[in-house]
């Protein structure tokens, strides 16, 4: 068991790790030399002396839009090292969405990738003073100063960070412009991190491929913190992980450890193992037969483990659900494999195991340091909602106490909306949502409300409902048909069919709307036009379970 760590904030444990691991490599773009964490602790205090510069102090706010590189996670210490509070934005989120987050934020500063500036030049943000490039800290931007990043530079003052500082805001989605900021306290985040190192063995050897955004609280606490602990090496992808370009790292790099959402590895198993398998008719039967299931599983799990550059000892999967028939090839396969669960609220790991003690459908048991109890287990199946406590619970949603109130109980337990049953060893199986929450392929929160209020804004829409079928979004859309005929009763000519004409018209433009204006995983494949109006509860609420 390693010792406890004495001061749970950024830069104590960032100054252990210099005082340990200095000249040890710590980040790196695949492709080039990698930065020690000797030359990261400077870089962090020149752009702390710059944020000096800039007036900017403790509390302020500061977001990051970019894709994954070095920078990303030198801005992320030298904000929170300062006692500022950063808001990480999701490089996918739609240019309303930005805008909501940094209006709701009141972010003073903005470090943004060049590749993603279009997205916010024509922002008008009262609170946003200035607009930094995350490539060079160049200000692109600035409310009258002509201050330079200077990489030799030291601060002027010196900070005192507490354990209960907020951290960061991290805004799950913000389509609706009451989107929820989850605030995390230094001692959140890094409980959670010590906590969850100690499911395997990390030293300053190990070397992480990151290739899941740094602005998801899952690759940031795991993928981030976790190997800043160890003295370990991360690289990045510096774009998003197409196949080409991961199996050409996977090759360069030889990970020891990544994590991914279950997308990545059904991708693999779909598009590279199955057909193998199925290629040929002797394959294809020997693989309906147990025994020869399994050596084949066997046979196939090496060759993907050399594609994954054969030192692999953790991949760790979460964000969504894994499917039975893939995990079952990843244990027949001896692939080193672990499942764990968390949600963003929670730092985000809740419950996790090493590789070799997976259970098949599991998650494994609560973390180090943390409570998790099932509230009102159905007699008959033992399932009931997952209610969790700990040091990594959040401090509550940035100025929504009503909303923080809904979830967290008066003597501390989270509500966690998913329900599971536990083992007799507390292992911990998710069944299902309780809330209407979709999981997008790449674990992704895509939440139908916030899509259907854009959707509900649009001409003839009287409501709507956006549900999941078969893995894609469709909306589901009640027009008003009272008002269409209306305009064309003038017309004097057959109605019902101009009506139709008009709805066809109306779908393929709504369709267009919403997705220019929700992101990337939130846009829906389908309209489909309701011709009823929806079933209500008393309340007039929809009953949204008759439409799944």
């Amino acid at each position: 068991m390693m010792k406890p760590y004495h001061n749970l904030t950024f830069p104590a444990l960032f100054s252990e790790t210099v005082t340990k691991f200095g000249s040890s490599n710590a980040m790196a773009l695949v492709g080039q030399t990698p930065i020690t964490y000797k030359e990261v602790n400077s870089k962090i205090h020149a752009l702390i002396a710059f944020y000096e510069k800039l007036g900017i102090k403790t509390g302020d706010k500061i977001a990051i839009l970019s894709s994954n590189m070095p920078n990303w996670g030198i801005t992320y210490y030298a904000t929170t090292f300062m006692g500022a509070v950063v808001v990480p934005i999701l490089p996918d989120f739609s240019v309303m969405e930005i805008e909501n987050i940094l209006k709701h934020s009141e972010s003073k500063a903005i470090v943004v990738s060049k590749a993603l500036y279009a997205k916010i030049k024509n922002l008008d943000i009262d609170s946003l003073d200035y607009t930094i490039a995350v490539e060079n800290f160049d200000l692109i931007e600035s409310n009258q100063t002509t201050a330079q990043y200077d990489d030799s530079a030291t601060p002027d003052k010196s900070y005192q960070v507490a354990e209960d500082d907020m951290a960061a805001i991290i805004y799950t989605s913000g389509t609706t412009g009451s989107s929820k900021g989850v605030m995390l306290s230094h001692k959140n985040i890094c409980s959670n991190a010590t906590s969850a190192r100690q499911l395997h063995p990390i030293d300053e050897n190990d070397r992480f491929l990151s290739i899941l955004p740094l602005s998801h609280t899952y690759e940031n606490t795991l993928g981030f913190i976790i190997p800043m602990l160890a003295g370990s090496c991360i690289y990045y992808l510096g774009k998003a992980p197409v196949p080409s370009l991961l199996i050409s790292a996977l090759k360069e790099v030889k990970p020891t450890i990544m994590f991914s959402v279950p997308l990545i590895i059904e991708k693999i198993y779909k598009g590279k193992i199955l057909p193998t398998i199925n290629g040929k008719a002797i394959t294809r039967n020997l693989y309906k037969i147990p025994f020869f299931r399994k050596r084949l599983n066997l046979i196939a799990g090496k060759k993907l483990m050399e594609t994954f550059g054969g030192k692999l000892t953790f991949f760790g999967i979460g964000g969504a659900k894994l499917g039975d028939k893939i995990e079952q090839f990843l244990r027949e396969a001896k692939f080193p494999y672990a499942i764990g669960y968390g949600l963003t609220e929670t730092s985000p790991l809740l419950a996790g195991i090493g590789v070799a003690k997976t259970q098949y459908r599991s998650t494994g048991p609560a973390l180090a340091g943390v409570e998790l109890k099932i509230h009102k287990p159905d007699p008959h199946t033992q399932i009931g909602e997952v209610w969790a406590k700990g040091d990594n619970v959040m401090m509550g949603y940035f100025k929504d106490p009503e909303k923080t109130k809904e979830v967290m109980t008066e003597d501390g337990w989270f509500k966690t909306g998913d329900l599971a049953r536990m083992d007799k060893n507390n292992y911990l199986y998710i069944e299902s949502r309780l809330k209407n929450m979709i999981v997008g392929a790449s674990g992704e929160n895509i939440y139908p409300e916030e899509i259907e209020s854009v959707i509900n804004n649009f001409k003839h829409v009287v409501e709507s409902v956006v549900v999941e079928k078969k893995g894609k979004l469709v909306a589901m859309v009640h027009f008003n048909y009272e008002e269409l005929e209306q305009q064309y009763k003038t017309l004097k000519k057959d109605v019902e069919n101009y009506v139709d004409q008009q709805i066809d018209e109306l779908m393929k433009e709504l369709h267009q709307y919403v997705n220019s204006r929700v992101n990337k995983f939130s846009q829906v494949q389908m309209v489909v036009a309701q011709v009823d109006p929806f079933q209500k509860t008393a309340t007039h609420k929809i009953k949204r379970f008759l439409y799944y």
